[in-house]
């Protein structure tokens, strides 16, 4: 049986900014949240084209959100902020993904930022997490924890409802996997109709009747299970993926490296079709995930630049090594030849000279710790 995709597409985007918002902005959020403490409700404030929902949440700063086709934003206060923490964090909604995608989330933001009147350089931004979803309508697939084949030591869930968490009690039907963290990388396999359901998020059901009428089938009737059963498979990846393996942090990288990020992190889980085979490694692969491999390699083939940025940082610091280690055996060569050293006493020359540079390192006026920071700042090849 084939599995018709209903929506492929980015479900989560979150951006910090390495920066505080202006006394004038801090005034007005200030009085917001006061204003949505005594009223118990949101407090809306006008910034040309956008209106800014003020929350009586956040304890030391300002939770606020732009609507569902916008972003969550938190800024914290300049005046009580919380050490080490980003001035300000955008969190884009996943209505606004799925309907504008990356361009207009990108929109979104830069309006935003000119409109609160907060002043940036890309150079202060960090992405620290981006999800990727595809929606299937497959009623006959159900989540097999033996299925889901993933690296060593990563951790795997089963649940059976939106809101759980813990492994499944005897006799539930399971609704979804999740395996690794979001700080890192993260897999989701789970029942987005029970989840569009329970939230009353019919929106999603627009977005997968439209993709249905395209296709020239019906609409999904969402009372009938058998037939309206979509599974949702998302990617999710964190800081440690994005920032520092990829090197990921503001827009342009995302557009020109996400679709690297992406096709890594589908190489090292899948989930199979479990076979008599001891070895999960020869189990044959789930036509739902060859499938899910397929919609993010079509979808992001322009998001891939195909050479990770910590692969060429590695190759620009080997290089480099073997550059001083040439320069090093020339002048062991010259120092030698200068002290009449013979060629079959050459090796026990370097051996004991190498106690006469520790001396020379020992007796310099300046410490061999800030040498060596100095050293590392003037070549930078971590990136």
């Amino acid at each position: 049986m084939d599995a018709q995709i209903l929506h492929s597409g980015f479900d989560g985007l979150k951006f910090t900014i390495q920066t505080d918002i202006c006394p004038a902005l801090r005034e007005k959020l200030h009085s917001a949240k006061e204003h949505a403490k005594n009223t118990h409700s949101d407090c809306v404030l006008d910034f040309g084209t956008i209106k800014l929902n003020i929350t009586n949440k956040g304890a030391r700063g300002f939770t606020a959100h732009t609507g569902d086709h916008g972003a969550v934003w938190l800024f914290q206060d300049p005046e009580d902020r919380i050490p080490n923490n980003p001035g300000i964090t955008a969190d884009f909604r996943a209505f606004g993904l799925a309907t504008g995608g990356l361009d207009g989330a990108e929109e979104h933001f830069r309006t935003c930022m000119d409109a609160f009147g907060i002043p940036y350089v890309e150079t202060q931004l960090r992405v620290a997490r981006a999800d990727y979803a595809v929606d299937f309508l497959a009623p006959w697939v159900e989540p097999n924890r033996e299925c889901l084949v993933v690296p060593p030591r990563t951790k795997v869930t089963e649940y059976t409802g939106v809101n759980e968490t813990a492994t499944i009690s005897n006799g539930a039907r399971v609704t979804g996997l999740r395996a690794g963290a979001v700080a890192n990388r993260q897999i989701a396999i789970y029942d987005k109709r029970a989840e569009v359901i329970q939230s009353n998020k019919l929106g999603w059901l627009t977005i997968w009747n439209d993709a249905r009428k395209v296709s020239g089938h019906a609409p999904i009737d969402l009372k009938d299970r058998d037939t309206s059963q979509v599974w949702r498979i998302e990617m999710r990846l964190g800081s440690k993926q994005l920032r520092n393996r990829f090197e990921l942090r503001n827009w342009d990288d995302i557009r020109d490296t996400i679709g690297d990020a992406f096709t890594d992190a589908t190489s090292r889980v899948r989930c199979c079709e479990p076979t008599h085979d001891r070895n999960r490694a020869r189990w044959p692969v789930h036509s739902l995930w060859r499938l899910f491999e397929s919609v993010i390699g079509n979808d992001l083939q322009h998001n891939c630049c195909g050479v990770l940025p910590s692969d060429v940082i590695h190759a620009n610091r080997a290089a480099k090594m073997r550059e001083i280690d040439a320069q090093l055996c020339g002048l062991f060569v010259t120092r030698a030849a200068i002290s009449g050293v013979q060629a079959d006493a050459f090796e026990g020359f370097m051996e004991n000279h190498v106690n006469a540079l520790l001396r020379y390192c020992e007796e310099h006026p300046t410490s061999l710790d800030e040498r060596l920071g100095k050293a590392k700042a003037r070549y930078r090849l971590d990136g």
